[in-house]
């Protein structure tokens, strides 16, 4: 079986571009990867790649035309003009008639579409005009709004894209200068001939370094490695990491997963250091062969498109079940056959909410312009509205609480004296690791003056040991004046002390004895209380022939001191939290740093912080005693990438929707795991691919004002629907009621039509109307069973002003006979539209409208001139042509009466209804 983790990072790249929920049930992806991908693609594949692996780094770089100094940069040009970009073809915008297309495709304008056929065969012209004019306007006005967002998106990602280190050679100052120019790349920090840029421009035959936290961006074959370890489970669906090497080891392996010397496109580097040849790129990489396999399937459904659905199909069960009875009541009681089957077609019409795939698209576009003026880059429109669900929040400690501007306070010896020796050795050990540099190397190496930048040019690097979150601790190998060799080690305390066995004191080593680990582990404890966060530093001499150097090295090592680092709590972070928590959003802190920073920095933002789990306890713990820790603490600390990843599922478990913030590569399974994962524009490759959201600038305010945009639009969302289910409930009652009793249909099939078709006109504004503030204190979530109980609660009421109105036109206007239908009809036109457009002010408040609560001005403006609209055209010269009449006068001085009663009511319901079933 492809366990969990093969779902949550490859459904990322699958939603993303629209590729298959195929791939998302383990059985079918193992059918399709075992039958037709294994046989028509991957066989083939297997063959290249296990060619490549067998030959000689000279071989290969003869048979792709390259060289041991990479490709030079007229050269990758040429290929990449060829070849094209290193993309997937999914990865590129639907042309415009495919978007009118996708757009199109709803059940609702299915459903019309329909509707208007049938209109047409029953020769109704006008029915089928207006209906054809309701699908249009639905399906142009998304395709619109989806365009701009879709244009706004695009430009911020344009911002925001993984790179590479490529090697190029040859390079002269022009060409220098062209590719900082085209790459965008920064000149002053290039190392060699070695440039980050895009993942897009690489092209086979490109030489790449790769490091950890890097997403391997092609296919390539690794020419040299150093303890590499990669994560393969985004295709073979193992959780364990698997190493590679610069050799392949198994001449008669036929599995091209199993390589030892071959990484793939979608996998990342979990540890280690390589040089790698890119193969191939785009399409004709494993992965893009198998995403093409499967290109043609329905892309999956996130649960907020099945919030949507299930609302709905309701609606739509709703229709199919009022329209037969409508046709039957009108069949049997007028006999006009045809008639009555117009009729009912006008009022499933009238019973379709077809403007809900507009409005949802447009809420989600206007929150997505929203959070881009606010610098946040939205992957997926569906984040949007998790953002407002969202009632837990879980974020890494480093530059989401803190400044993110880590300084190097102290540089000491284990009794806790200034060290000039100790910084020596740290610098040297940042300067030369090729890894994953995180803010503590770039500390160090900013800290240093220029007497320690130029003893380290007396030190020469033969080798390195890559950090890795099993033993946190990396090492370098260098020759030192005295032409010795040393192997000089950093890493967390606890780590170091379990390497170590001396200690320097006074430039005399002793043996680390259990005193001295008491006395060092209480000065680095008094360290990590004043909120600096401690690295241990350590070193031993190395026989002078040893060559190859591994993580068994890092053994009985002399503790020689360590490096205090300072990264104060950011000014914003307390009120960002506080604010949270005020809005219904539960913070917790998840780090992998100790227990005593991060009690500090929690303690001084206002973070509940008297007890701490720490993730070996997490070890410890069931999942029954988990789920309980999850929901009382708010602090993790010293915790592992699966330990994140562990409580993110846990709280998820226990029914929260649980946003993740995180910026390494310890971050990425715990962001894949969340319902809605937040990283930054500065983040490793892997956190950004695992995310639904980028920020630009890495702060918790800005998620504030997210998870309150995320509310807007689902407040506005569920306004529309709710009007819409309610005010569709009641005119079908108060048509089957009249047509029980009217010797005619109380009103025209194009009656119906053109009051649907101004309604939902009208509705166009809601995206851009206010929300109450009340509504956006506390998470919220879809509610199916809430709407439909909404629906039959506040539908009837309309219907007693409906037969309040039959009775007026009846009675009062003598209108009670087949002559005077129009009389009639036209009476109840007006009262139909302007209590359907008049609940839009009503149903969109909890509080008591035009008073305590007033719409934003697009939406009084458009449901003003829909209401002015419909009395024209029974007043005006069109009323004949749409088969009306003009009223009398008199009828005008009954009508706000009227209205007024129905807002009353409405409004009297409205106190009942929330005060025993809420107001969501």
């Amino acid at each position: 079986m492809i366990p969990k983790l093969w779902q949550q990072l490859f459904s990322r790249f699958l939603k993303k571009h629209h590729l298959s929920q195929y791939f998302l049930k383990s059985a079918s992806f193992q059918k399709l990867h075992q039958s037709s991908f294994a046989q028509k693609v991957g066989k083939q594949l297997s063959q290249q790649l296990k060619q490549s692996a067998e030959l000689t780094p000279d071989q290969l770089y003869t048979g792709l035309g390259s060289h041991s100094q990479g490709l030079t940069e007229s050269e990758a040009e040429s290929r990449r003009e060829k070849l094209g970009l290193n993309e997937l073809n999914h990865e590129q915008p639907l042309r415009w008639w495919q978007h009118l297309w996708y757009c199109y495709k709803n059940p609702f304008n299915i459903l019309l579409t329909l509707l208007a056929i049938v209109a047409a065969l029953t020769h109704d012209l006008t029915g089928t005009v207006i209906i054809t004019v309701m699908v249009l306007l639905s399906t142009l006005l998304r395709f619109w709004q989806e365009s701009k967002s879709n244009k706004a998106a695009d430009a911020l990602k344009s911002m925001v894209s993984n790179r590479a280190s490529v090697y190029r050679r040859d390079l002269s100052y022009n060409q220098l200068t062209e590719i900082a120019q085209r790459y965008l790349v920064d000149l002053k920090h290039h190392q060699g001939h070695i440039f980050e840029i895009p993942t897009k421009y690489l092209v086979p035959g490109d030489l790449i370094r790769l490091s950890a936290g890097d997403m391997v961006p092609a296919d390539c074959r690794i020419i040299f490695a150093k303890d590499l370890f990669v994560s393969q489970a985004a295709m073979t669906g193992e959780s364990m990491p698997v190493e590679k090497f610069a050799e392949h080891h198994r001449a008669d392996e036929e599995n091209a997963m199993a390589l030892d010397n071959i990484v793939f496109m979608g996998t990342n580097i979990v540890s280690g250091v390589a040089t790698a040849m890119v193969l191939t790129t785009g399409n004709q990489t494993y992965f893009g062969a198998l995403a093409q396999s499967v290109s043609s399937h329905e892309s999956s459904t996130t649960s907020f498109q099945l919030g949507v659905n299930q609302v709905s199909w309701l609606l739509i069960r709703f229709m199919l079940v009022m329209a037969p009875i409508v046709l039957l009541i009108n069949g049997f009681t007028k006999g006009d056959w045809s008639e009555a089957v117009l009729f009912a077609l006008s009022v499933a019409v009238g019973l379709t909410p077809e403007m809900l795939p507009m409005i949802v698209t447009s809420t989600l576009a206007k929150g997505a312009v929203f959070l881009s003026k606010k610098k946040v880059i939205v992957k997926r429109l569906d984040a949007i509205q998790n953002f407002g669900a969202m009632d837990v929040l879980c974020t890494d400690k480093t530059g989401t609480l803190t400044e993110d501007k880590i300084i190097l306070s102290k540089h000491v010896d284990v009794m806790g004296n200034h060290s000039e020796h100790v910084l020596l050795l740290a610098y040297i050990n940042s300067y030369h690791q090729t890894g994953l540099k995180n803010l503590l190397d770039i500390a160090v190496l900013e800290h240093a003056d220029q007497n320690v930048k130029m003893e380290k040019l007396r030190y020469h690097k033969m080798d390195e040991i890559p950090f890795d979150f099993d033993r946190r601790r990396m090492s370098v190998v260098v020759k030192t004046p005295s032409k010795r060799v040393r192997i000089i080690t950093k890493g967390a305390v606890e780590e170091m002390l379990s390497v170590c066995g001396s200690v320097e004191i006074n430039h005399q080593v002793q043996p680390l004895t259990p005193e001295l680990i008491q006395t060092i582990q209480q000065n680095s404890q008094q360290f990590n209380r004043d909120g600096l966060r401690v690295i241990a530093l350590a070193y031993r001499e190395i026989l002078d022939d040893q060559q190859d150097f591994s993580v068994a090295d890092e053994s009985n090592l002399t503790l020689c001191g360590f490096l205090a680092f300072l990264d104060p709590p950011k000014a914003s972070a307390k009120t960002a939290i506080h604010s949270l928590q005020a809005h219904g959003v539960t913070v917790k802190v998840l780090t992998g740093d100790n227990e005593y920073v991060t009690q500090k920095v929690c303690s001084e933002i206002g973070l509940a912080h008297q007890h701490i789990v720490l993730g070996e306890k997490i070890d410890l713990m069931s999942d029954d005693e988990l789920k309980d820790a999850v929901e009382k603490y708010q602090i993790f600390a010293k915790l592992s990438p699966m330990h994140k990843e562990r409580v993110v599922l846990q709280l998820k478990a226990n029914g929260h929707v649980v946003g993740f913030m995180g910026d390494g590569i310890n971050d990425a399974a715990a962001l894949r795991s969340a319902d809605i994962g937040i990283s930054v524009d500065s983040a490793v490759d892997i956190a950004k691919e695992s995310a639904d959201l980028i920020l630009l600038e890495k702060s918790l305010m800005i998620l504030e004002q997210g998870v309150l945009e995320g509310r807007r639009t689902f407040a506005n969302m569920l306004k529309y629907i709710k009007m819409t289910a309610s005010s569709n409930f009641g005119n079908v009652f108060s048509v089957l009621v009249a047509s029980a009793f009217l010797p005619f249909l109380p009103m025209l099939p194009i009656h119906l039509l053109v009051q649907n078709l101004l309604y939902d006109v009208s509705q166009i504004a809601i995206p851009f109307d206010h929300v109450d503030e009340e509504a956006l204190q506390q998470p919220q979530r879809w509610q199916p069973q809430e709407i439909g109980r909404f629906m039959i609660f506040f539908g009837p009421i309309s219907s007693i002003f409906d037969i309040l109105t039959f009775a007026l036109m009846w009675y009062v206007f003598a209108a009670n006979t087949p002559e005077q239908q129009s009389l009639f009809q036209s009476g109840w036109f007006v009262v139909g539209l302007l209590t359907q457009t008049l609940i839009v002010h009503m149903i969109r408040t909890a509080k008591i409208p035009f008073i305590q609560s007033r719409a934003a001005l697009p939406l009084f403006i458009m449901t003003g001139l829909v209401m002015c609209i419909g009395v024209f055209l029974v007043m005006g010269p069109l009323a004949e042509y749409f088969k009306l009449q003009a009223l009398p006068l008199s009828y005008f001085l009954y009508l706000p009466f009227i209205l007024l009663g129905y807002m009353v009511l409405i409004q009297l319901m409205k106190s009942f209804y929330i005060k025993r079933y809420g107001w969501q």
